[in-house]
């Protein structure tokens, strides 16, 4: 009741707004709802798709991704940045300069520099997006040091100059600068959560209010008006004045409420139980599934017992039932038992674990392991909680000892990259595209580099030698035919290994009242809905 009650408040307090035309602008006000507040609010800090799409509009990092949907929504194009960078023949140096003329929010001026103090400042905030521009020549110390500056990085601020000098040649250094991490914020931002106070913005649309775990707001950003719009003319400018999101904790409840026209959209698609019978009665109207480059999966801590024997891993991927998570996920999940999903370069479809649950359980019992408790950790929402619930009995069928420990979406992936959280054993989680190139998904969370002592990516805490040298051989080499061959074969390595049990790749879904044109509606497939296309009839 206590939740219902909570949802009622906001949805009225959301209907009073108003929607159409005539608010502050001629497209009205959006009113949005979300199951849980993003992970963070600040762009050197947020690692989800809640949180990426919940900026994608207001922090234009130098580059960019076009606002499109399907294959055409993953083409890089200038954001911030003039053009596309120059690099150098070895690989290994990247210039650019900025356009001229762009404000943030507040007025402040943007300024080159401004590029180096935000990578300067996600190293000082142990931001779980650091890892990646340790490639930046100076980054490694800095890191460690927090002084002195990373000297891989040279602005002019009079010419709007960037050049950027990396220790070896990257792969997939231009997607890196597209990265809400590397957006640039204002010169003296903080170097703390600055979810309640957001930094001002470069997009067309400004973050205005936050209120963690009940709701955040945006209006039109001045700046985009003044300056920012003709400075960048490949990107929307947005259709709605302002916009309204809430935190309601009850997706059935989030769908009656569009059904009555008292919410516009929600962000998280309906509920397993309902999500036939809404496909069913809207699609092409209101209703759109969303492919989208994904992977869902089991961790399991590579460092601790049970799981630190490879055999209770792969007694782990021989336990899950093809099709009993399919139906946990009604029908919007497909299964899959690798690492590269499909749709990602270098995906090769094998079956590495077919169901056998008494091979399952024969080799748990040829492990013998030391400790047979083990915790599992799930998001508390459905149906991550169904999942995590279902994992727990396939722990106890196979000889272990299981306890589901359910944490609220807002704080679960901060809670389970907190290496000094306790009994981080096993548990849920999920991979949604970052950029189209199978380094984004390896180095992360497969490799060393993901162990980082504080906002981990690197759940099972996997650090292969052996691995670890493909991974970074890969990283350094153009993505072509030859290398997409050889992260497929890195795929079946890693699985050999099994520190993850991967069971598929969701559809997720846009569903919108019947006062929104979900023909113009962009589901872009790495930042997720794309809230300057949102438009009423």
């Amino acid at each position: 009741m206590k939740g219902l009650v909570a949802l009622t408040a906001a949805v009225l307090a959301l209907g009073a707004a108003g929607c159409g035309g005539g608010e502050e602008h001629e497209g009205g006000t959006l009113r949005g709802a979300s199951l849980s507040f993003p992970d963070y609010l600040d762009p050197g800090l947020s690692y989800t798709l809640e949180g990426w799409t919940s900026m994608y509009n207001t922090y234009v990092p130098l580059l960019t991704y076009a606002h499109a949907s399907g294959s055409e929504g993953t083409k890089l194009i200038p954001g911030l940045a003039k053009s596309l960078p120059e690099i150098s023949d070895d690989g290994r140096t990247y210039s650019l300069t900025l356009r001229s003329g762009l404000e943030y929010s507040d007025g402040t001026p943007v300024r080159a520099s401004d590029f180096r103090a935000t990578i300067e400042r996600l190293f000082r905030l142990d931001s779980p997006g650091s890892a990646m521009y340790a490639v930046i020549a100076g980054a490694e110390r800095f890191s460690k040091t927090k002084r002195g500056g990373i000297g891989g990085i040279q602005a002019a601020d009079r010419s709007g100059r960037i050049v950027i000098r990396l220790v070896e040649p990257s792969s997939s250094f231009s997607n890196l600068l597209a990265t809400l991490f590397a957006a640039p914020v204002p010169p003296g931002t903080p170097a703390s959560n600055q979810t309640r106070n957001p930094p001002p913005a470069t997009g067309p649309y400004e973050i205005t209010s936050s209120e963690p775990d009940q709701s955040w707001e945006y209006r039109r950003n001045p700046a985009w008006a003044r300056s920012n719009s003709a400075a960048m003319p490949d990107l929307p400018d947005g259709h709605v004045g302002r916009i309204r999101m809430a935190v309601v904790g009850n997706a059935s409840a989030e769908v009656s409420e569009i059904e009555r026209g008292r919410l516009d959209w929600m962000q998280n698609p309906p509920p397993p139980d309902r999500y036939a019978e809404i496909r069913k009665r809207f699609e092409g109207t209101q209703f759109r599934p969303e492919p989208v480059i994904s992977n869902f999966y089991f961790w399991m801590n590579t460092r601790r017992a049970p799981f630190d024997d490879v055999r209770v891993r792969r007694a782990v991927n021989y336990a899950l039932e093809p099709g009993a998570l399919e139906r946990i996920y009604a029908g919007s999940l497909t299964r899959f038992q690798q690492i590269i999903p499909p749709g990602m370069p270098g995906f090769r479809r094998f079956q590495p674990y077919p169901h056998d649950l008494g091979k399952a359980k024969a080799l748990v019992a040829a492990a013998d392991p030391s400790d047979r408790r083990v915790t599992v950790w799930t998001d508390s929402i459905p149906p991550a909680k169904e999942a995590g619930e279902y994992y727990e009995q396939v722990l106890d069928r196979i000889g272990l000892e299981a306890k589901l420990k359910a944490v609220p979406p807002a704080t679960y992936f901060t809670v389970i990259g907190n290496p000094s959280t306790p009994d981080l054993d096993t548990g849920w989680s999920n991979w949604l595209l970052e950029y189209p190139n199978p380094n984004s998904l390896f180095g992360p969370q497969l490799s060393g580099k993901g162990i980082t002592g504080v906002n981990e990516t690197n759940y099972a805490r996997f650090d292969d030698p052996a691995i670890d040298a493909e991974i970074s051989r890969l990283g350094r080499e153009q993505l072509g035919p030859k290398q997409e061959g050889e992260y497929a074969a890195l795929d079946r390595k890693v699985m050999a290994e099994a520190p993850w049990a991967p069971f598929g790749n969701l559809t997720l879904a846009t569903f919108v009242s019947n006062e929104i044109d979900l023909d113009r509606v962009v589901y872009n497939p790495i930042y997720g809905h794309d809230l300057t296309s949102f438009e009423f009839r």
